[in-house]
């Protein structure tokens, strides 16, 4: 090893490579973490007075030596707003910085290499662990995230299936039967069922518990009544006017999140039907808007913020080697009733 130049400041990241060990190592050792072995220690700090290696005074301030970035696509719902408040403080106690990036376009998303290339640039700035809120992780950053040991954690995957993925949730199957179980218990008999993508697992569970309410009931499945489309006002109000617009329309409408049951109040405005005198609606997520509906909507409350706080734990961990105890981590659902559920009107 020769000795920078003046004109060649050495950098951590010079250290690291070094010294063969992660970016993340050598920054443990400059700030005095007590996490790192004794040998690895010493390696690094002689790399450090062999190159000259001189951090700036602005280093010796930095307490936060940990990056972590969240990647989603859905930063104007609520939803996102408010799983983000929970990674965002818990990032801050743990004195992480946090950086947000869209989902990374081709070739990152189709080639292990161009994944590679993309993480490896990311760690070397610092980062040590990927948060995906809600978005599909392709199969060629899941192997790359392998390839450069970074811990990779998504909340509410569109896909489940994946066996290598941690993934954190709650119980949708459970919320979406115990919306059901509610209007059912008011007497409704129509029911239908508005939800998001049928590529989204999270929709599809909710689904699956809405069914499983219906069949626990008695109640016969009408196909008329089921519809899949996104997670969006427009949607919910598009297909809440079309069923309200029935012959024989449902009595209550179990909504896959609180943007589709916004809609569907929305929908039930415009066409006169009273909620919930005629129409009982119910949403999924709890989200602060849940309550600025007119009637306040009855919904699944989700913990969004125990959910990014408990990513932030989970990706931390695993980036100092610790392994969660499951790969697949569910948080409890529970039903918020407010003033958008009632009995269902005599026939």
């Amino acid at each position: 090893m020769r000795r920078q130049g003046r004109s060649e400041r050495a950098t951590l990241a010079d250290v690291a490579r070094l010294a063969g060990v992660s970016p993340t190592t050598a920054s443990k050792v400059l700030n005095g973490r007590s996490d790192v072995g004794a040998k690895t220690r010493e390696l690094v700090l002689g790399v450090m007075a062999e190159i000259g290696y001189k951090p700036t005074a602005a280093r010796y301030e930095q307490t936060r030596d940990r990056t972590l970035v969240t990647v989603l696509d859905i930063v104007e719902s609520r939803y996102a707003g408010t799983v983000l408040q929970g990674i965002l403080v818990a990032a801050t106690s743990a004195q992480a910085e946090l950086l947000l990036r869209l989902p990374p376009d081709e070739p990152v998303s189709t080639s292990r290499t161009a994944a590679r290339a993309w993480l490896e640039e990311e760690k070397v700035s610092g980062v040590v662990g990927i948060i995906a809120l809600a978005v599909a992780v392709p199969d060629p950053l899941l192997l790359a995230a392998e390839d450069v040991e970074m811990p990779v954690v998504t909340i509410d995957p569109i896909d489940t299936t994946e066996s290598r993925l941690v993934s954190i949730g709650s119980t949708n199957w459970a919320g979406g039967r115990s919306a059901t179980e509610h209007v059912i218990r008011f007497g409704h008999r129509r029911i239908a069922w508005i939800g998001g993508p049928l590529g989204s697992a999270p929709s599809l569970e909710r689904f699956h518990g809405y069914q499983a309410a219906l069949d626990s009931a008695g109640i016969a499945p009408d196909r008329a009544l089921v519809r899949h489309e996104a997670f969006s006002v427009e949607a919910g109000q598009r297909h809440g006017h079309a069923l309200l617009s029935l012959d024989e329309r449902p009595t209550a409408i179990v909504a896959g999140n609180d943007e589709i049951a916004v809609g569907v109040l929305a929908a039930a405005k415009e066409l006169g039907i009273s909620v919930p005198g005629e129409l009982s609606v119910t949403g999924f997520d709890d989200t602060p808007q849940a309550q600025w509906t007119t009637p306040r909507l009855t919904s699944v409350r989700q913990p969004l913020v125990g959910m990014g706080r408990m990513a932030v734990e989970t990706v931390l961990g695993m980036a100092d080697g610790v392994q969660p105890a499951s790969r697949h981590l569910q948080l409890a659902t529970t039903l918020s009733v407010r003033d958008s559920t009632g009995p269902a009107p005599s026939s």
